[in-house]
């Protein structure tokens, strides 16, 4: 298994999505972020099953920067619970995994 992680978050739009991929970016605490969409999300909110198009954002970081980035996310993000969910990587290119640890030094 690898220090890396997958980060998924979803986003009511592609400008919220690009306004945190370039923070997050700029910020280093991720290497890179794709912007995925417009998905359809189904899901129960307040006793309801809501129907949405959102954008999913795939941010690439390191797990000792993954606490810095959850609460930037969340400072960023619009939704009162947004979706940040942490995937490890248990296997990859070495020399892709290594850029993502340089790019996610702290600085």
């Amino acid at each position: 298994m690898t220090e890396a992680r997958v980060v998924l978050v979803t986003v009511p739009s592609r400008e919220e999505a690009e306004r945190i991929a370039e923070a997050v970016v700029g910020e280093c605490l991720a290497a890179c972020v794709h912007v995925i969409g417009p998905i359809r999300s189904v899901y129960r909110w307040q006793g309801k099953v809501c129907r949405d198009e959102e954008h999913l954002l795939f941010l690439k970081t390191c797990r000792d920067r993954y606490g810095e980035l959850e609460t930037r996310v969340l400072e960023l993000h619009p939704y009162d619970v947004p979706e940040i969910v942490a995937l490890a990587i248990d296997e990859g290119s070495m020399s892709y995994l290594a850029w993502v640890h340089d790019q996610t030094r702290a600085v």
